[in-house]
């Protein structure tokens, strides 16, 4: 095999090509992976959207807006005060570049550990499995694989009238680097991004506005549970307004001017910086030739099997660039799968357990089917649910907003679904998601331990209301 042939080329250093890169090369097969991304030093940064201006670093921000929040507003209660407390908004971008860098770093390390032949600069695929490999420093050459996997993540959606410059009107990149506390800031989407990025502002003092043009709270959970988490974020003062489809904006004077529609009458808005947070699509453009054999979708995205084959022989797709979800976690498994699945082992996913969340405070997780997808499947089920107010270390943390609600099979038990509001469900979802795998019931859940005093009774004792039997609420 010469320099330029590999056993497996990945297209994208997210968190789907580098853990698939990593797994396939501890399999002892050759393998490149390619990634343009560069850090502000200049030096190369794979680790995708994810590490670099998503889940990473916007964790950081959450966290240490959280702890400025509670600071303010929380520790009185424990008798502890605070008077005088203010934010240093240049050390906490400092902090969370160092978090970033920390991370970027260490993925290189762990290439060269492994042997990966890992290369800053962009690929692109040819017919044959044949990749254009492009270093940000140096000439244009040919590489070949047994096997690719395409693995370039996306982008984000972009909304016409809406131009985003990362000065006044952001994207995901730019709302991570605001130097000072906008007095107000809004929204353009209610999701995930919206949430956790409203929060981090709000907590901090600025006055945040979502503009959600869809009717319904985050739909993709039950209609009481949104109502739970819409309720803990009006106390928060975001404030987040439904049906809103947005026409405009335009930057004038250091100012950015909003119009949107209510459904009943036009309405403008001005704010300091406005966020367009409106979803991703995936990141096709330049990644594959017209004679590749790759086929796409007509939402843009790969088509693939079950497997994450694609139309073309011996070429495999991942993570944001097909369905399912997009998330970074889903998108590992796959690269893992993947990886595996070329060297001839069982690799599998399976997308109806993946586990999804929502980094604001309190936090949403959920797993599996809602009530509404239960009712249009005709399924009959039964659920349980049990608030956080009810649990001892709730109550002793003076976090004990939110609860845990459970979806199980009406004549079989087995769990179909979970969705926790409160702090730490990131955290404890993952009991559920266990449970889901191993085809458990929500008996199996009740028949569990769970020490005590946990967050985590919460999850046991929703289990238990699924069969009327909780002891710490009335049924």
């Amino acid at each position: 095999m010469s320099d330029n042939e590999f056993d497996v080329i990945f297209i994208g250093g997210g968190p789907g090509g580098y853990a698939g890169a990593i797994r396939a090369a501890q399999l002892g097969l050759k393998t490149m992976l390619i990634d343009d991304r560069k850090g502000e030093d200049g030096k190369p940064a794979p680790g995708g959207t994810c590490l670099n201006v998503g889940c990473i670093p916007s964790k950081a921000l959450l966290d240490s807006s959280k702890h400025f929040h509670h600071i303010q507003h929380d520790y009185t209660a424990h008798g502890i005060n605070t008077e005088g407390v203010s934010i240093d908004i240049d050390k906490m971008l400092e902090r969370k570049r160092k978090v970033v860098k920390q991370l970027t770093g260490g993925l290189v390390q762990l290439f060269k550990a492994n042997k990966i032949e890992f290369v800053n600069g962009r690929g692109k695929l040819f017919s044959e499995r044949q990749v254009e490999v492009s270093p940000n420093d140096g000439d244009k050459y040919t590489a070949t694989a047994k096997d690719v996997v395409l693995a370039a993540g996306s982008v984000p959606f972009s909304i016409p009238n809406v131009e985003v410059d990362n000065e006044y009107i952001l994207d995901n990149v730019g709302a991570l680097e605001i130097s000072e506390v906008p007095e107000r800031f809004g929204v353009i989407g209610a999701g995930v991004i919206g949430l956790e990025m409203g929060s981090v502002w709000s907590r901090l003092g600025a006055e945040a506005v979502l503009f959600e043009a869809l009717d319904d709270f985050l739909p993709a959970i039950d209609r009481d549970m949104a109502k739970v988490a819409q309720r803990e974020f009006k106390k928060q003062k975001l404030d987040i307004r439904m049906g809103c489809k947005v026409s405009g904006a335009e930057v004038s004077d250091g100012k950015v001017k909003l119009s949107y529609s209510d459904g009943k009458e036009d309405h403008e808005e001005v704010f300091d910086r406005l966020l367009v947070a409106v979803g991703r699509k995936a990141a096709t453009d330049n990644l594959v030739a017209d004679d590749s054999g790759v086929e796409l979708t007509e939402r843009g995205k790969i088509k693939v099997d079950g497997h994450c084959r694609t139309s073309a022989d011996k070429i495999w797709a991942i993570g944001d660039l097909v369905r399912g979800p997009m998330l970074a976690h889903k998108a590992s498994e796959e690269g893992i799968a993947v990886a595996e699945s070329i060297a001839g082992q069982a690799g599998h996913i399976n997308l109806e357990t993946v586990p999804w969340v929502i980094y604001t405070d309190p936090e949403i997780a959920w797993v599996g089917k809602t009530e509404a997808q239960l009712e249009e499947e005709g399924i009959e089920y039964r659920t349980g649910a049990f608030p956080f107010a009810a649990t001892g270390r709730g109550l002793a943390m003076g976090n004990a907003t939110g609860q845990v609600k459970i979806l199980a099979d009406a004549e079989t038990d087995e769990l179909l679904g979970c969705q926790i509001v409160g702090s730490y469900a990131s955290e404890f979802i993952g009991e559920v998601v266990v449970a889901m795998e191993f085809n458990g019931s929500a008996e199996d859940l009740a028949r569990i331990v769970h020490a005590h005093p946990t967050l985590s009774e919460a999850v046991h004792e929703a289990a238990l209301a699924v069969d009327k039997r909780a002891i710490h609420k009335a049924n």
